[in-house]
């Protein structure tokens, strides 16, 4: 650039180089810039009206200048010095404000902005800092695991491209590890890539640990600086498995103790609190003084319920270090009288038991077509509706999967049974016929006209419930005719018939077949009136026996009186006005 300038100019340079002047008031100024991000650095000089042109310069260590951006105030333009190390860096504003991309450690320079008029020069200098967070720390090299009262090396926290240098601490569980003879031992190193000039940091310990480091987090953070001043960054946790000998013993029972049924599998488990914990184990089963030599796990296989006894086990080489415990076999046993599929004619009596035998009480629950029963059934005459299936379950609440059932499927039959109603429209226009019909297996109803021998095929016909259904007919009799109602099933054939007027003739109305449900509440109600009588009789009982005592008070009375008096007659008379009283 000096090459292309006028010889006025290489004048003016010359004043540059040699009669600079600091602006009053203006002293070091500093910029804090983040490695990669961009060196903002203002001119700090207030722009002269006779300003000629604008240049930047830096320091080499030794003090010469080495001039890097220039800016016209004329021509508006800005030429850029051939600096490898800033090409393709830089940026000069219209204001003088120099802007370096990509901060490198190598931009830590003394930097001066220079306004030059024609008759002065100005300056202010920059001082650039740049700093590198350095990376999050690491514990590398970890030990496999530490042994207790043994100094031993637990690992390296390793923290890399830092500008300017950390520094790196150890905590065990939160607290500063710091250095103990015999104990904590730590040493710090540092590199710098001759490159990049970032440093890399390596602190390693050497560690004796007890056990009260089990499950104890190590960790390690790099302190460093930064823009805004001093920053740590912290490592993850490290956990190191702790060896330690063998001081109890302890024996467990999988599945749990109180949880055992016959036909489970057993699995005595023997733990030593060591760590490594011992690998084989003696086992001593009840009745058996000489122990079994196995690993630490003993499987009994479909125990019975002559299994409940004492279990032990102890170390191979230190039987005096032993665990007991007690195992119960827990047993369940039904038995169910009559059982599976019984059938039954109605009116029959039907004895039921379910006994229990078991380990403990049992819950005991009976169910009837998975419908809970209150009570256990008991059949002294048979029901249709007493049929179906029942099931009577038991079950130990303590011991999971320990319940037993057995099922009684109920077969009450019954030949076909009878009964047929009558009842006229109030419109009296049609006449209601209705066949009710009893047994099981379920009866086939037919209806048939008698003489004519025709079968009534339009019916109406009820679900059928405990044994029982109906089947009903509406007609509209020109003449008196007989319907003959037929029921069947595997047992029997039933007949009967009913004579039934016509239309035009009234007749008596038959009741219809009362319901099971009806029955109850007409029960009930008869019942309630018998009470009712029986209240009303029993206070006309009291009131006649009152009645009576005061007549025979009245009477004798009288007599009394009759004989101080003397008078025959008047007795005669009172006599028989008592007679007349009493009846």
């Amino acid at each position: 650039m000096e090459s292309k300038t006028a010889p006025s100019c290489r004048l003016l340079f010359c004043l540059l180089i040699s009669a600079a002047v600091l602006r009053p008031g203006l002293g070091l100024y500093t910029v804090n810039s983040a490695y990669g991000d961009t060196i903002i650095m203002p001119c700090r000089l207030d722009v002269p009206q006779n300003l000629m042109f604008g240049k930047w310069k830096y320091e080499k260590p030794d003090g010469s200048p080495v001039f890097i951006a220039f800016r016209s105030s004329t021509k508006k333009s800005v030429q850029y010095d051939d600096v490898p190390e800033y090409k393709d860096r830089l940026s000069l504003s219209e204001n003088y404000t120099l802007s370096i991309s990509n901060a490198r450690i190598s931009d830590e320079k003394r930097f001066v902005c220079m306004l030059v008029t024609e008759d002065n020069v100005f300056e202010a200098p920059t001082i650039v800092k740049v700093f590198k967070q350095p990376s999050k720390p690491e514990i590398v090299n970890k030990a496999l695991f530490l042994e207790t009262e043994q100094l031993k090396k637990l690992g390296d926290c390793i923290s890399k491209d830092s500008y300017p240098d950390g520094n790196i601490t150890w905590y065990r569980s939160g607290k500063v590890l710091q250095p103990l003879e015999g104990a904590v031992v730590i040493n710090f190193r540092k590199q710098m890539d001759p490159v990049t000039q970032l440093y890399t940091m390596t602190s390693s310990l050497e560690y004796k640990t007890t056990k009260a480091d089990i499950q104890m987090p190590f960790t390690c953070s790099v302190i460093y600086y930064g823009p805004t001043g001093q920053k740590t960054v912290h490592s993850e946790q490290a956990i190191f498995d702790i060896y330690y000998p063998t001081e109890q013993v302890t024996i467990q029972v999988l599945p749990p103790k109180n949880a055992i049924k016959e036909g489970d599998n057993i699995t005595l488990k023997c733990i030593g609190n060591g760590n490594p914990p011992p690998e084989e184990f003696l086992f001593y089963l009840p009745g058996q003084p000489e122990g079994i030599r196995s690993s630490n796990t003993y499987i009994l296989t479909d125990v019975r319920r002559n299994a409940t006894g004492d279990y032990k086990c102890s170390l191979i080489d230190k039987k005096s270090m032993i665990a007991s415990t007690t195992i119960t076999v827990h047993y369940l046993d039904l038995s169910l009288n009559p059982s599976g599929e019984v059938t039954k004619q109605i009116g029959d009596a039907l004895p039921v038991s379910c006994t229990i035998s078991a380990s403990r009480n049992a819950t005991v629950v009976w169910m009837k077509d998975n419908i809970r029963l209150r009570s256990s059934p008991s059949f002294s005459s048979l029901h249709y509706q007493d049929a179906g299936n029942y099931v009577c379950e038991t079950a130990l609440q303590e011991v999971e999967g320990l319940k037993k059932s057995e099922s009684l499927t109920l077969i009450v039959e019954g030949k076909p049974q009878i009964k047929m109603t009558k009842k006229t429209d109030p419109s009296g226009l049609s006449k209601t016929i209705i066949c009710h019909v009893e047994g099981f297996p379920k009866p086939a109803i037919q209806w048939t006209i008698t003489g004519s021998g025709s079968v009534i095929n339009q019916t109406e016909e009820s679900p059928y419930i405990n044994g029982r259904y109906y089947s009903k007919i509406i007609i509209s009799p020109e003449e008196n005719v007989t319907l003959t109602c037929t029921a069947e099933n595997q047992l029997e054939r039933t007949v009967n018939s009913l004579n039934v007027s016509a239309i035009s003739i009234p007749e008596h109305d038959e009741a219809d077949e009362i319901s099971d449900e009806n029955k109850e509440k007409v029960n009930d109600q008869a019942k309630l009136i018998v009470g009712i009588v029986v209240g009303l009789l029993l206070a006309a009982l009291v009131a006649g026996v009152v009645y009576w005592l005061y007549i025979k008070k009245s009477k004798s009375a009288s007599k009394h009186v009759n004989k101080d008096l003397g008078n025959m007659e008047e007795n005669k008379k009172l006599e028989e006005n008592n007679h007349k009283t009493e009846a």
